[in-house]
């Protein structure tokens, strides 16, 4: 699924759709967030904890500002394959069996994700062996031993995971949108990464991710759930305090810079699909350059999500099209800008034309009423309420937030809401949406392209833009392609997340 906070719940759809008015009147909302408190250790390890005794449960996660956006070809992938080793063994527990039954004794959950400016590991276990498990996270974290047969299995597990991504048509889609919207950067937006390099993938690369990313200076370790901070304080500086400080990872491997996209372009992904899936994609704003139309952004996505919107009433309500939304994905380095679409075959160019009118509107001054814009922004601050209901989560939610944007950001998230304007939304969209380049992806089975009588050509041309052709997916033997070095710079810095489930 989309990799987002959990305060946008498709729940909160319905509630909005069933009750606006009501909503609008409720006074802006506050969250508590005394329980969320920060401090940072020598080494530069930051801690986090999330006190909340209501359960006597804990989770226990170490956070990492690495995942596909420190990943060029020759390495797509290998946050995900180093995800899988995590739960290996190491320097203390000397086998995947050993750490296994480990796990049994301690009573753990586990699990881990990867997506593109986060890795994330966590235990949950009862708080009464809140040590143990802090223990169990600082042997897994920093010793890992990456033995070469246990390499050799999670390759096959991880490209069995690819395998099974490969085989949904959506999949297809997003790749070969996202392969000439992040162009020459596509695997820094790619989590599940190039199953050449993962295939080939050595304890060598694992080293080096662990040397280079894995680093206290780079990690947070948050500490959820029925905790005293000040024992969490104790525990961490003294299991993670001589946890040696690195080199900032991005002096010598800095975030890339992505060129903006000079010109509209379409691509046709022929897979099996009973319906046809437009997906348009622009270069949306991103917390490090322009933070307040970050907030815009998911107000105004939020606002077309709505029933009684002018959105869906234009292109889902009129049966143009089967379903329609906006969706903007929050990123430290250019977050996209998407607007999906399912309709008929025969409906294709019918649902262009009325998606190219919806667009030109989007900064008109009824476009949206002014009780709509409170009703997204108070909706915005219950669900934040409702992320709390799990500590567990909220961990994971704040792991996120520290992760791409800072512990600030998602502090200040509901003031950042609250402060949209009808006039933000409008700068938003006239400055990433309207009259901007953007990738078309087409979705529609070949034979049912032909029935309709459809042709791509025209296609482009209703959008002014250029064919291109989908990137073939890469097999074992072919060559990989570097990226151009010249262009990334200090300083700068979707929408799948990958579990070791799967795509969740």
């Amino acid at each position: 699924m989309i990799t987002r906070p959990s305060w946008f719940a498709a729940a909160l759809v319905v509630v909005a759709a069933s009750a606006p008015q009501a909503l609008a009147q409720v006074q802006p909302l506050t969250v508590d967030m005394s329980n969320v408190r920060s401090s940072r250790l020598e080494n530069g390890l930051e801690l986090i904890t999330i006190e909340d005794h209501s359960v006597p449960i804990v989770t226990v996660e170490i956070v990492a500002r690495a995942g596909s956006f420190v990943e060029p070809p020759e390495l797509s992938g290998l946050s995900h394959l180093y995800e899988h080793m995590f739960f290996k063994g190491n320097a203390t527990i000397p086998n995947q069996e050993a750490y296994l039954a480990r796990m049994r004794e301690l009573g753990i959950r586990f699990n881990g994700t990867t997506s593109e400016e986060r890795v994330n590991y966590f235990f949950t276990l009862e708080s009464s062996r809140l040590r143990e498990g802090m223990v169990f996270m600082r042997d897994a974290i920093r010793t890992p031993l990456f033995d070469d047969a246990e390499l050799t299995r999670e390759r096959e597990v991880v490209i069995g995971e690819y395998d099974r991504n490969e085989a949904s048509p959506y999949y297809h889609l997003s790749r070969q949108v996202d392969e000439y919207l992040w162009r020459p950067f596509a695997t820094r937006k790619n989590p599940l990464g190039d199953r050449r390099t993962i295939l080939s993938a050595t304890r060598e690369q694992m080293v080096f991710f662990k040397d280079t990313y894995y680093v206290p200076n780079n990690a947070a370790l948050v500490v959820a759930g029925d905790v005293d901070p000040a024992r969490a304080t104790e525990l961490a500086h003294e299991l993670f305090g001589d946890w040696r400080r690195a080199p900032d990872p991005f002096v010598a491997h800095p975030r890339v810079t992505f060129p903006p996209l000079r010109r509209n372009q379409v691509v046709y992904v022929d897979k099996p699909s009973r319906v046809a899936v437009l997906q348009y994609s622009w270069h949306g704003p991103d917390v490090m350059r322009d933070r307040a139309a970050t907030y815009a952004a998911d107000v105004f996505s939020f606002i077309l999500g709505q029933g009684a919107s002018a959105f869906q009433n234009a292109l889902v309500d009129t049966g143009v099209t089967l379903q329609a939304g906006l969706s903007y994905y929050t990123q430290a380095n250019v977050g996209p800008i998407s607007l999906s679409a399912a309709t008929q075959p025969e409906k294709v160019l019918q649902a262009m034309q009325a998606i190219d009118e919806q667009v030109a509107r989007f900064d008109d001054a009824d476009y949206f009423t002014d009780e709509q814009l409170e009703t997204a922004k108070t909706l915005l601050a219950v669900s934040r309420l409702q992320e709390r209901e799990r500590t567990s989560d909220l961990a994971h939610n704040v792991s996120f937030w520290w992760a791409c944007c800072g512990l600030d950001y998602y502090m200040g998230y509901l003031d950042g809401l609250r402060a949209v304007t009808r006039a933000d939304i409008q700068r938003y969209v006239r400055t990433y949406v309207q009259g901007k380049p953007f990738v078309l992806g087409v979705l529609l089975d070949g034979a049912e392209r032909q029935r309709v009588s459809l042709g791509m050509d025209e296609v482009a041309r209703r959008v002014r833009a250029r064919l291109v052709p989908m990137v073939p997916s890469p097999l074992p033997g072919d060559p990989v392609v570097p990226e151009p070095r010249s262009r990334a710079r200090p300083g700068t810095a979707r929408a799948i997340r990958w579990t070791r489930g799967g795509a969740r």
